[in-house]
């Protein structure tokens, strides 16, 4: 049996005026990146889908680009996640998801479906929400992430929600965001969102080889010790996971150096 699951380490989109010449080559044209980026790195999460739809020849083009074992994480429409009603959103959800994503194929990884600061947990509503998501669109299966930012949600009843309906929690590494580090699935999604633009790697050496045994720890089917959990009593599988890790928001002009450098250290 396979003793780790397999680790991705990638950044957020692929287009960044100041990668240029830092991650990519000089004079290397900007149609040639995500050909360039999906090559260097493992995995792209992709924020443009948070806000419009796209065209199912884009997603096939996009596959077309980049090699065997490179996913998209796809950020899910606002429109699904940013209501006051999370259960009323069916609609949004499946115009989402009918959008031609699938067209990604293998290169599909999972979507992350993210929620507002503002957004509170709660419990019937929420399970509405999980009810709407799909394990499978046209045949491919889905693989689905709940980053969520209110402290309401900091509660052993989210993790046993997410568990019952196969969701991974997102580990969102935050100077304001809650922490969750619960393993719900089979699968791992962490967002580091705590890097620095005057860091050459994003995160520095020392956080870099901590991370890196974070990752090996749950791709092993464990779970990192030092990482805060809402429902500590509960004891997942050991079982083999992938993992994606994603270098967000601070520090994104070096992302790309961490995310690479965090991929040679995990493996």
């Amino acid at each position: 049996m396979t003793q780790s699951g397999i680790i991705r380490t990638g950044i957020g989109g692929w287009t960044f005026d100041p990668w240029e010449g830092t991650f990519y080559p000089e004079k290397l044209p900007k149609k040639r990146q995500l050909e360039f980026a999906s090559r260097e790195l493992t995995a792209i999460e992709v924020n443009g889908t948070y806000y419009g739809s796209q065209k199912p020849e884009t997603f096939a083009k996009w596959a077309s680009e980049v090699p065997d074992g490179f996913v998209f994480s796809l950020k899910a429409s606002r429109f699904s996640t940013n209501r006051k009603v999370l259960s009323d959103g069916g609609e949004s959800v499946e115009r989402f998801l009918t959008q031609g994503i699938t067209e990604l194929g293998d290169h599909l990884g999972p979507i992350l479906w993210q929620f507002a600061p503002t957004k509170k947990f709660e419990p019937e509503d929420f399970e509405g929400f999980l009810k709407l998501l799909p394990d499978k669109q046209d045949g491919i299966p889905l693989r689905h992430v709940l980053e969520v930012r209110h402290d309401s949600f900091r509660v052993p009843e989210f993790a046993a929600l997410a568990r019952r309906y196969a969701a991974a929690v997102a580990y969102a590494e935050h100077a304001a965001y809650p922490e969750i580090a619960d393993v719900t699935t089979d699968f791992v999604y962490a967002r580091l969102q705590k890097g620095s633009d005057e860091i050459a790697t994003c995160y520095t050496p020392e956080r870099l080889d901590l991370w890196a045994g974070r990752l090996k720890e749950w791709a092993s089917g464990g779970g990192p010790a030092d990482l805060p959990l809402i429902d500590p009593d509960h004891k997942p599988e050991k079982v083999p996971r992938d993992v994606f890790a994603f270098f967000i928001t601070e520090g994104k002009v070096n992302a790309p150096n961490g995310a690479r450098e965090l991929q040679k250290r995990a493996g």
